[in-house]
C-alpha cells in the first residue's frame, strides 16, 4: 500500500495554496496522514474555513485521509467536536496515533 505522509514528501500545508499540491499528492497514493505539527494554527480556527476547505476537496477526490492529533481537545472546543465526529467517517479519520492512522488505512 502506497502512504502519503505530508511532512515526508517535503510539503506542509501551511496555507490554502498548499491544498492542490497536496490533494495531488494524495490522488497518487493509497492514503494520506497528515501530522499535528505539520498543521498551521489557522487550520485548527475553523472560523478560517482552511480545514473545511482541505476536508470538501478530501471528499471530493475520495481521498482517505488521517489526520494525527494526541489531544483533540488542544485545538479548541469545536475542533475537537469536528474530530469527534469525524473518528466515524469513511473517508477521513482523526486518530491519536501514527499506527492508528497505519491501520485505518490499511484496514
Amino acid at each position: 500500500m502506497n502512504i502519503a505522509m505530508v511532512p515526508q514528501e517535503g510539503l506542509k500545508l501551511q496555507s490554502v495554496q498548499n491544498i492542490p499540491k497536496v490533494i495531488g499528492m494524495g490522488m497518487s497514493a493509497d492514503g494520506l496522514i497528515l501530522l499535528a505539527e505539520d498543521l498551521p494554527q489557522t487550520f485548527f480556527d475553523l472560523c478560517t474555513g482552511f480545514a473545511g476547505e482541505f476536508f470538501q476537496k478530501l471528499v471530493n477526490y475520495q481521498i482517505h485521509s488521517v489526520l494525527v492529533l494526541p489531544d483533540f481537545n488542544a485545538y479548541g472546543k469545536r475542533f475537537s467536536e469536528l474530530a469527534h465526529e469525524h473518528q466515524t467517517h469513511s473517508q477521513i479519520r482523526f486518530v491519536r496515533t501514527l499506527d492508528e492512522a497505519r491501520a485505518w488505512l490499511e484496514g
